[in-house]
C-alpha cells in the first residue's frame, strides 16, 4: 500500500493511526499543501483524487491498482479488509453512536479548520486564528457532551474505535489553533489512554518523514 500523506494533515494522521491499529505496512508520499503552491493541486495528484486532498491511499485489487479518497471511507475500508481489532462495535446501535462521534469532527469541525477553508478566508481579509478557535471549541463542547454519557477509557468504552481514531488528530489541531482543553476532560482523558498506543504514538506528526520543526503559518 502507499499513502498520500501530508504530516500536519489531520485526515492523514487518522489514517496512519488505523493503518498503525490493523499493523499495515505501508510506503508514505508526502504532499506538502503549502510548497509551490500546494503540490496537491498539480496534474499528477488530481489524477488520484480530483478534489485535490489528502490523503490518498493505494491499494492492490488483483492485478489493479485502486486509489482510494476521503478518510472515513479508507478506514472503513481498512476495517473490513482488517477485521482485528476492529473499530466498530458489534451492535448497530454502538456502531451509530461511534460513527456520530467520528463524524462530528469529520464534518462538524475539521472542514471549518482546514487549509483550504484558511486559504479562501484569507483571500477575503477574514482573520483565520478566531474563525478556526470559534468552531474548534464550539464541536468539541458538542463532542464532550455526547460521548461522556458513555465513555470509558476511551471516547466509547474501553476499548479504542473510530471515534478515537478520529479525536486525536482533532486535539493536536486545537493546540496548534490555541485552544484550551480544560473543559473537555471526556476527550482528554480518551487521548491520553490512546496516546499510549503505539499505533497512535508512530503516527504522530512530528515523526512522519516530511515533519517540519518551524512549520510555517496555516
Amino acid at each position: 500500500m502507499k499513502l498520500w500523506s501530508y504530516w500536519r494533515s489531520s485526515s492523514a494522521y487518522r489514517v496512519r493511526i488505523a493503518l498503525g491499529l490493523k499493523g499495515v505496512d505501508y510506503e508514505y508520499q508526502a504532499v506538502h499543501l503549502m510548497r509551490d503552491g500546494g503540490q496537491q493541486h498539480g496534474q499528477g495528484f488530481a489524477s488520484l483524487n480530483p478534489h485535490r486532498q489528502v490523503p490518498v491511499l493505494e491499494v492492490e485489487d488483483g492485478a489493479q491498482s485502486v486509489w482510494l479518497v476521503q478518510s472515513m471511507a479508507i478506514i472503513e475500508y481498512l476495517d473490513e479488509r482488517f477485521p482485528e481489532p476492529p473499530l466498530l462495535p458489534s451492535s448497530a446501535l454502538d456502531r451509530a453512536h461511534v460513527r456520530a462521534l467520528a463524524e462530528l469532527v469529520n464534518s462538524g469541525i475539521q472542514p471549518l479548520q482546514n487549509t483550504g477553508t484558511f486559504l479562501e478566508l484569507s483571500r477575503l481579509g477574514a482573520e483565520t486564528m478566531p474563525w478556526a478557535q470559534h468552531f474548534v471549541q464550539k464541536g468539541l463542547a458538542s463532542l464532550e457532551k455526547l460521548a461522556a454519557p458513555r465513555a470509558g477509557a476511551f471516547l466509547f468504552g474501553d476499548r479504542v474505535s473510530l471515534a478515537d481514531v478520529y479525536l486525536v488528530p482533532q486535539l493536536y489541531n486545537a493546540r496548534r489553533f490555541g485552544v484550551p482543553l480544560e473543559a473537555y476532560p471526556t476527550l482528554t482523558r480518551a487521548e491520553q489512554n490512546a496516546q499510549a498506543l503505539p499505533a497512535f504514538q508512530r503516527a504522530r506528526p512530528e515523526l512522519q518523514p516530511d515533519a517540519e520543526h518551524s512549520p510555517p503559518a496555516p
